[in-house]
Order: C-alpha cells, then sequence, then structure tokens
C-alpha cells in the first residue's frame, strides 16, 4: 500500500503546493515535492530501506514516517525555516481562447487531480484541482470545474470557478451508489477548451467507497 500526503501553504503571500508519497517497495523512498507556480522549488527524498520487506507493522511505520516529513516540511515553510525561492517570473494566468477556424491547432486544457489518494475520507469528498494549458505552465483562471456522480441513486453535480493560479476545490457529501459501475467524472472548461477525468467507484466494506482511476 502507497502512503501519501498532499497541502496548500502560504507564506509571505507565496502559495506553495506540497506533495509527498512513498515510491512503492520497489523503490524504498518517500519524496516530497515542493511546487510554486506549477514549478519544482524543492524537493525531498528519504530511503526506508530499513523497513523492507514490508510487514503489517513496517507499514505502520512507514505511514508514519510520510506524515512525519510532510508535516516538517509544511512547517519549515510556514515559520520560515526552509529558504525557498519562488520562480524568477510567476508565469501570468491567461484565459484560453476559443479555436479559430483557420487556426491549425486549439489549446488544449490540462485538469489534475492534486490529491488522487486522499481526496475521499469516509463519505466526504473534497478534490483539489488544477486547470492548466496543456503542455505549458500557464495557469487557467475563470475555468469552470464540475464533478457528477454517475451511477448516484439521485443526480448530482458540483462546480466551482478555478482562481488566479489554475486551482480550485469541491467539497461535497458522496451520494448513495444505485449501480455497480458507479463513476465520478470530473469536467473542466473554458470557452471552446475542456478536459476530463473519470474515476471508478467501488464500494468495499467498512468503506463506503473507494475510486480507482481506469
Amino acid at each position: 500500500m502507497a502512503f501519501g500526503h498532499n497541502s496548500n501553504v502560504t507564506y509571505n503571500e507565496t502559495g506553495y503546493h506540497v506533495q509527498t508519497e512513498d515510491r512503492g517497495p520497489n523503490h524504498p523512498f518517500i519524496d516530497t515535492t515542493v511546487y510554486c507556480h506549477g514549478q519544482v522549488v524543492h524537493r525531498r527524498t528519504n530511503s526506508y530501506y530499513d523497513l523492507t520487506p514490508l510487514t503489517p507493522q513496517h507499514e505502520t511505520v512507514l505511514r508514519q514516517r510520510v506524515e512525519t516529513q510532510h508535516r516538517g516540511i509544511v512547517e519549515e515553510i510556514r515559520s520560515g525555516a526552509l529558504q525557498l525561492a519562488p520562480p524568477p517570473d510567476p508565469v501570468t494566468p491567461v484565459k484560453v481562447r476559443a479555436p479559430i477556424h483557420d487556426e491549425r491547432q486549439a489549446w488544449e486544457l490540462q485538469l489534475d487531480l492534486l490529491n488522487p489518494r486522499n481526496w475521499l475520507t469516509a463519505n466526504r469528498a473534497h478534490l483539489e484541482l488544477a486547470v492548466h494549458i496543456k503542455g505549458m505552465a500557464a495557469a487557467v483562471s475563470g475555468a469552470r470545474v464540475t464533478a457528477r456522480i454517475e451511477g448516484a441513486a439521485a443526480p448530482t453535480e458540483f462546480s466551482a470557478t478555478t482562481g488566479p493560479d489554475g486551482n480550485a476545490t469541491l467539497d461535497f457529501i458522496m451520494p448513495r451508489l444505485a449501480k455497480p459501475d458507479a463513476a465520478l467524472v470530473i469536467h473542466a472548461t473554458q470557452g471552446a477548451a475542456s478536459a476530463q477525468l473519470r474515476y471508478q467507484l467501488r464500494a468495499r466494506p467498512k468503506t463506503p467507497f473507494n475510486a480507482e482511476a481506469r
């Protein structure tokens, strides 16, 4: 089982996204990456070879190490102990133009779920989303992001608009699933451009819902 955490941190009016994950028993390292304006500004890696092969007891220790490393870097950023240099030329958010008939290629959107491993806790969904121009670091502000549950007992749809950093957050209570092939579908649109993510939902004992990407 892989463990991971995602957090957004602000220091001196600059926003940072912190992502920590273990790379699995075949590559036993805990990686923490700090992003600013879509660029990597810090990375920290620690080995956990001493816990391999993983046993249930070792997995408990590994989970604690991942949490400790993630929480430690978040606190270092908040306190200023970790000196980070924001990118010298922050990307100015842009809006995607609708395609023109004589253009060879229209803009394409890239939609990312920043917390794919822990977006669902118990029966509550918390989606941290980012919209960029595909192949570029340019954030897309003003994009409409929607999430719906296909196969729910009742029609559901939740929406938000991306901010200047291209990010948006959706929080909602998961509805009751009525079909075995239910799915979470996330859609982003800006003008004529769009992007979509789809996650299959499967019920498991003691855990109401579990999402796995197709």
